[in-house]
């Protein structure tokens, strides 16, 4: 279905309209986006059936605006809003944006500050530039910069460690409200999708998808726009309805009829270069794919619609799991039927890299043990930071030792097995923090890069591959040394630390902290084609952080990786033929 973007082009043709100060028109095509955004039925299908007559029948839409569209279906754009586009400064539908900021405004900024995009407009109000024009003063500059905030806060990219935990809650109070005794709506199917479903690393917006029947409909965006935690509402329409939360997140929410489910999770879930593909599928085999189901090509008639899988099914694929789905061979794949049998949370025997008080941890050993054990874990390695880590409180020898006295006192309380670890720094010259006579009493070494992050390529390469040439070394942590948002992977040969890893059978660690998630998953993929195995461990300093574990199962599903290419899904008994120098 195509309203969505044909809607899009409208809203963008108004505000370049209103930018040129033009009257009528702005008004008439915010109109017209909003009837097709709203509309219930895909606007290319009635094009199809019914040419531009059955446009006009939609309210809002006339000749002229129904040509357009025509257009757009016909050859992809619409040659007046090209021209348009000539006339107006390319960042003018994201100052129209800005709250309080109009089109005679944005003109009068671009005339005479030559304010032409978003970032022109920071510049001139942290130079006080604006104050000094007429209509606009120091409360003006004041406004605009809290509007500022308020947009890029609103349209930055979210990290999934916080959009997950953010949608899973979003969803649980639209149920309870709209399964409350006034409104009486089931919502027993109702799910994220977009990137957040493929659990990408950060995310846009949130999207929810919700099943109901129309009847029904308007009494779930009642509930949604009137949630505790909404602070403003962009949209509120009978399938789609946008709100903006108090801390800033925008979420979408769309409700379908169940017949229509399946397709509008499958489409909304994306990739767009997924779902793409997945057209070109469905036309090959005679068929039209849209987010309303799919359907005999020329006819009116759904084959499928209402799941995910019988639509998959019905073109000829197996059931592609939503990570998978960035058009990188995944289609080709279920086509032969040969795609991964993806690691799931089930599979997950241990954790193999934890901090407690010992170190930067903020729980004990102890209550560190007693929450492994409670999620059912049949290992766990504890892995407090190495001497030369000050700032994290790295622990000399001597303290090391303690802590092996109180792991082997406390194991006899408990029926998980706790390996005695750490994670040991890896020196700038390739060396570990430890003596060797310390690193061989080790269960499992956990050997990561904490400093020189600026070294130039040929030397951090040198520097780990060093390190993974040392007998005791186990498994390299968040390998690209990345912090999402804050601080870039540093420069290394990764084809060459892989190549040395497999050499030497190092082990590869998805690290789930959600603001590492390192490996990311294109780097899991190459890692994948060196034969390596991998672990996937929450790197947690408090007890809470043990949920970390989805995060970093994400990115590895997102890497096509199996239980078998994930150490910490072995049984303890062939665990110790992994770390061979396990004692215990």
């Amino acid at each position: 279905m195509r309203n969505r973007e044909i809607a899009e082009l409208f809203y963008e043709a108004a505000d370049i309209l209103e930018y040129q100060q033009v009257e009528w028109k702005p008004r008439a095509y915010r109109k017209a986006a909003q009837m097709i955004e709203n509309h219930g039925e895909d606007i290319e299908k009635i094009y199809s059936r019914e040419g531009k007559a059955g446009l006009t029948e939609i309210p809002g839409i006339g000749e002229s605006i129904a040509d357009h569209i025509a257009e757009y279906l016909e050859t992809g754009k619409v040659e007046k809003f090209e021209k348009l586009k000539e006339k107006a400064p390319s960042g003018t539908p994201e100052l129209m944006e800005i709250r309080g900021l109009g089109s005679k405004k944005i003109k009068k900024l671009s005339d005479t500050l030559d304010v032409k995009t978003l970032s022109d407009l920071k510049d001139a109000i942290r130079a006080h530039r604006l104050r000094r024009l007429e209509g606009f003063g120091e409360k003006s500059e004041e406004n605009l910069a809290k509007a500022i905030e308020q947009y890029e806060k609103s349209h930055a990219r979210i990290a999934l460690g916080k959009a997950l935990p953010l949608a899973d809650e979003i969803i649980s109070a639209l149920k309870s409200r709209c399964e409350s005794r006034t409104s009486k709506v089931d919502l027993s199917k109702i799910i994220y999708t977009g990137s957040l479903r493929r659990l990408k690393e950060t995310i846009g917006d949130i999207d929810i998808l919700a099943e109901a029947e129309k009847e029904e409909a308007l009494k779930v965006m009642d509930c949604f726009v009137s949630l505790p935690d909404v602070e403003q509402v962009i949209l509120k329409g009978s399938t789609k309805s946008s709100v903006i939360l108090r801390e800033g997140t925008v979420i979408d929410l769309r409700v379908v009829p169940p017949e229509s489910y399946g397709a509008a999770l499958q489409y909304f879930t994306g990739s767009k270069e997924h779902n793409i593909e997945l057209r070109n599928v469905a036309i090959k085999n005679g068929y039209k794919l849209s987010e309303y189901g799919l359907y005999l090509k020329g006819s009116d008639k759904q084959i499928a619609g209402s799941s995910e899988e019988e639509i998959y099914e019905r073109l000829g694929l197996a059931y592609i799991p939503p990570e998978l789905r960035e058009n990188r061979g995944e289609i080709k794949a279920a086509a032969r039927n040969t795609l991964p049998k993806l690691v799931e949370a089930g599979d997950l025997r241990g954790d193999l890299h934890m901090h407690t008080e010992y170190s930067e941890g903020k729980d004990t050993l102890k209550t560190m043990i007693e929450k492994a054990e409670a999620l059912g874990y049949e290992y766990i390695a504890v892995t407090d930071h190495s001497r030369s880590q000050k700032v994290a409180n790295g622990m000399e020898v001597e303290e090391l030792k303690v802590q092996w006295k109180e792991i082997d006192k406390l194991s006899k309380n408990f029926k998980i097995k706790i390996l005695k670890g750490s994670e040991v720094d890896i020196l700038k010259d390739g060396s570990l923090d430890y003596p060797d006579e310390i690193l061989k009493k080790l269960d499992v070494v956990v050997g990561a890069v904490h400093s020189g992050f600026a070294f130039p390529e040929k030397r951090m390469t040198e520097r780990i591959v060093t390190a993974l040439e040392n007998e005791y070394l186990d498994i390299l942590a968040h390998p690209s040394g990345r912090l999402l948002g804050k601080r870039e992977a540093y420069a290394v040969n990764f084809e060459k630390v892989f190549e040395v890893a497999a050499e030497n059978g190092k082990i590869m660690e998805i690290n789930s902290q959600p603001s590492r998630l390192d490996l990311n998953d294109e780097l899991i993929l190459r890692a994948k084609t060196f034969g390596l195995k991998f672990c996937i461990s929450t790197d947690s300093h408090a007890v809470s952080d043990l949920t970390y574990m989805r995060y970093g199962l994400g990115q590895a599903r997102r890497g096509w990786l199996e239980k078998e290419d994930v150490v910490n899904t072995y049984p303890y008994s062939r665990l110790k033929q992994v770390f061979k120098k396990m004692n215990i």
